[in-house]
């Protein structure tokens, strides 16, 4: 059990961001997740302990397994809860905004001139969260710069367009990170990602302040903004890239076990992709089973 508790330490000094509350709640995609990492871990620690037969032995305490059995349950338990949670939270949205519709619908066919085929499609019910802090970031940047509300393209992501000051700040971390001043660089984009919360960037600049940290010889730093990049869009164009790089770290840091799990997670979701292929020769380089 003492590699379990390794474990859950590592994961919670990752997560925990140093000396702040924390900006963003947790998803519920992000605890199936790792409550399904935390299994594999789990099983993988009882089969251990069964086949070196420490239970049988009493080394580990005379009811281990049954004790080891309940925790087991209460993971499966918690892993179902998670997703019935995520249904019913989709079945309300889902019926809430087709309810939205209907209303918006009959109050346009009641309303002279009005044409109910014109209608957009009825905004997802509760909103776009990160559409909605990334329009208000760059509101409060336009005011900042004199009340100019023009916005700017941005040179990365395509088709992205941001705030004159956020892309600014971008643009500044940047070339921090360029010219090889990587604690600015790291500074630069950590702040940007506080000031500019549910900006188009924020996965590029959690990536980029990973590269800066293990730049500057900071695994555990990079470790906690490569973690940061991949839950920020797990679909996203630095996800795959952040996942194997958040394993390397792990490895660099002597968490081995943890290191496999997440390199065997890139294979996993991102299969025959470049990152896959590197992840695999990371783990053979680690010794992972």
């Amino acid at each position: 059990m003492r590699r379990l508790a390794v474990a859950l330490a590592l994961a919670a000094a990752l997560v925990a961001p140093p000396a702040r509350a924390q900006d963003n709640a947790q998803t519920l995609a992000d605890i199936k997740v790792e409550l399904s990492l935390l299994m594999a871990e789990f099983t993988a620690l009882k089969g251990e302990l069964v086949a070196g037969g420490a239970a049988s032995t009493g080394a580990a305490g005379g009811d281990a397994l049954q004790r080891l059995d309940a925790i087991e349950a209460s993971i499966a338990r918690l892993t179902a809860q998670s997703e019935a949670v995520e249904i019913k939270v989709n079945k309300v949205v889902t019926d809430g905004t087709n309810r939205l519709g209907d209303l918006e619908y009959r109050l346009c066919e009641a309303t002279e001139g009005c044409d109910p085929s014109t209608l957009p499609a009825t905004p997802l019910l509760g909103g776009d969260p990160a559409a909605d802090s990334a329009a208000d970031s760059g509101a409060d940047s336009a005011a900042d710069a004199g009340g100019s509300g023009d916005a700017v393209p941005a040179d990365a992501g395509a088709g992205v367009e941001l705030a004159v000051g956020e892309k600014r700040d971008y643009d500044r971390a940047a070339a921090l990170l360029e010219s090889g001043d990587f604690a600015g660089a790291a500074a630069g984009f950590a702040s940007f990602v506080q000031t500019y919360p549910g900006s188009p960037l924020t996965q590029d600049a959690h990536f980029k302040r990973g590269e800066a940290l293990a730049q500057a010889g900071d695994d555990a730093g990079s470790a906690r903004a490569y973690l940061d990049a991949f839950t920020a869009d797990e679909a996203g164009e630095f996800a795959p890239e952040a996942l194997l790089k958040l394993g390397r770290a792990l490895g660099a840091l002597g968490q081995v076990p943890d290191a496999c799990l997440t390199l065997a997670e890139v294979g996993s979701r991102y299969a025959g992709s470049v990152q896959a292929g590197d992840a695999a020769t990371a783990m053979a380089g680690l010794g992972c089973q």
